[in-house]
């Protein structure tokens, strides 16, 4: 879908000051409701209305997507490539089970990091020469998730103080 049929969309649905990311899916953007179960299912309904699929909805608040940066277990690492390194952002969190599962996968040279609602990987050699098998890793998590490089999660996250600065 275009982006600008998605910012119409969420216009639609009364959200405040909505800016989308280059064609990514990634919608930051004010809401008056703050139960967020209640916008995302508003936000999979209407898209499966408009569009004819229902995705996955995964909210995040600029508190929260500057924690996610705070927790980058990578950072202050030499030799890590932002784009390279990849947050999965999760519907919810992980269970003790998925961790032991992700833990059990054949060793390949990524490098996984679970976070409650956030699995942080590091692909050295790019994600198109991956050996991990992302199938599996989805099946081990049990939870729904998007997946972003860094360098978009960092331009999210400038998107999102801005319109906090705009208050």
């Amino acid at each position: 879908m275009k982006m600008e049929a998605l910012r119409a969309l969420y216009e639609k649905l009364k959200f405040r000051d909505v800016v989308s990311y280059v064609q990514s899916g990634n919608v930051v953007f004010r809401a008056a409701e703050t139960d967020r179960a209640r916008i995302a299912g508003k936000i999979e309904d209407t898209i499966e209305r408009t569009f004819g699929h229902r995705p996955h909805v995964m909210l995040r608040t600029t508190a929260e997507l500057r924690d996610v940066m705070a927790r980058n277990p990578f950072a202050g690492r030499e030799g890590i490539e932002p784009a390279k390194l990849v947050v999965t952002f999760l519907a919810g969190e992980a269970s003790d089970e998925a961790r032991v599962k992700l833990e059990a996968l054949p060793k390949t040279p990524e490098e996984m990091h679970l976070h409650l609602r956030e699995l942080f990987t590091y692909f050295p050699n790019g994600m198109g020469k991956s050996k991990l098998s992302l199938p599996a890793v989805d099946r081990a998590l049990k939870v729904p998730g998007t997946a972003r490089n860094w360098n978009t999660v960092s331009k999210l996250l400038a998107i999102a103080e801005g319109l906090d600065g705009a208050r």
